[in-house]
């Protein structure tokens, strides 16, 4: 038998625990997490293969890798700017999954405010497949007119980075 590794989630946003949360998972034969990890860590794929994503931007410098402690900003769901800072990344190896998380926030009044943990996992699987989870809690009033909303834009936008990410490590 055996098991799937999880995201690692900070208590604050623990699934189910905020006021939108998002599960979206692939498993595709044909590449591995080194091919897929490319694509997704590196920001100025983004554009190219995921078509919710704009102004992407690095305030303090760096990018357009990402990397551990490493502040961003992008554009996403109707939000201008949200200000994100990468909180754990670790290149996925031989046995080991690769793990990408990030929190993103939107400052203003108590309508406005916004507070998201976006979290991947890449790792390979026996039999030559790769398996790519991504999840999402969101926190704050913007966040749960999303989740009101059928069908679920964040289920349908992350599906869509899911299946741009795969499209653009196969090509």
């Amino acid at each position: 038998m055996a098991t799937q590794n999880a995201i690692t989630w900070p208590e604050r946003y623990l699934p189910g625990a905020g006021d939108n949360f998002v599960s979206n998972e692939v498993i595709v034969t044909g590449l591995t997490a080194v091919q897929v990890w490319r694509f997704l860590t590196d920001t100025s794929e983004w554009e190219g293969y995921y078509d919710n994503v704009a102004d992407i931007s690095f305030p303090e410098g760096g990018g357009p890798q990402l990397k551990d402690g490493l502040a961003f900003s992008f554009g996403t769901f109707g939000f201008p700017q949200l200000a994100a800072l990468v909180t754990e990344f670790l290149t996925p190896a031989d046995g080991v999954p690769g793990r990408l998380s990030w929190t993103a926030k939107q400052d203003g009044t108590s309508e406005e405010r916004l507070d998201v943990l976006h979290a991947w996992l890449v790792e390979d699987m026996p039999g030559g497949r790769v398996r790519v989870l991504t999840q999402e809690t969101q926190i704050g009033q913007p966040a749960a007119a999303l989740a009101d909303e059928r069908p679920n834009p964040m289920l349908n936008g992350h599906q869509a980075w899911l299946d741009g990410l795969i499209s653009a490590a196969r090509a």
